[in-house]
């Protein structure tokens, strides 16, 4: 690559962050910062507006598919790759809905990642050899028949953001104060939610998000 293309950093596990910064800088990418939750990866990429944000999925208070959506949305000229564990359709189908331009699985070879960089900044989508061959098709199929590919996806953006919170253990409180609204609306949210994927206490929410890849069984507050 020519150009020294401005990189933000995504990722919660700083160890991962670290080497994947060590290895791009070795390309002569700069990163310009580096955050360890889809909320600040959301404020960072609108302060910088790098060429490309390596968004890992699993974060949290909010994850790299929502905080995609936001950033393709607010700041429309940077790219999104999603640098995730996971290589399931349904994590790929939700990152291409966010508008991901890239895929990469982790464990590739890092040439894989400056790839799809080089590939992204020219404009075309990039997907990590370790995604089916016939991911895309079934992709297209997906997006032509307008049906959502699971409950999850029935959930507006705002309501996905508080069932990770309410997952999390974050009080109605806490959630209002972090989002900005009122312990009303965030009550509202939750009714909303337990409506939608006919779910109506607390414990089967957490249960829910735990079992969709929302949140870890690992991940900190």
């Amino acid at each position: 690559m020519t150009n020294k293309v401005r990189v933000l950093l995504a990722e919660d596990h700083t160890i991962v962050r670290q080497g994947v910064r060590r290895l791009v800088e070795e390309e002569s990418i700069e990163v310009v910062g580096e955050v360890d939750n889809g909320q600040d990866a959301i404020t960072r990429a609108m302060e910088l507006s790098p060429d490309v944000v390596i968004m890992d999925i699993s974060m949290p208070i909010m994850r790299g598919i929502e905080a995609t959506t936001r950033i393709k949305k607010d700041v429309p000229g940077t790219k999104v790759i999603i640098l995730t564990i996971h290589d399931e359709e349904n994590y790929l189908f939700g990152a291409l809905d966010a508008g991901a331009d890239g895929y990469v699985v982790k464990g590739e070879d890092i040439k894989i990642l400056l790839e799809a960089i080089e590939t992204v900044m020219a404009g075309e989508t990039y997907l990590s050899p370790e995604v089916p061959v016939d991911a895309i098709e079934k992709y297209e199929k997906h997006k032509k028949s307008g049906k959502p590919t699971d409950e999850f996806s029935r959930l507006t953006l705002r309501e996905r953001e508080i069932l990770q919170l309410i997952a999390e253990g974050y009080t109605s409180k806490q959630i209002g104060e972090k989002k900005f609204i009122s312990v009303k609306t965030v009550e509202n949210h939750r009714a909303n939610i337990m409506n939608k994927l006919d779910i109506h206490e607390t414990a089967g929410l957490v249960r829910y998000a735990i079992q969709i890849g929302l949140v870890d069984l690992d991940m900190e507050r």
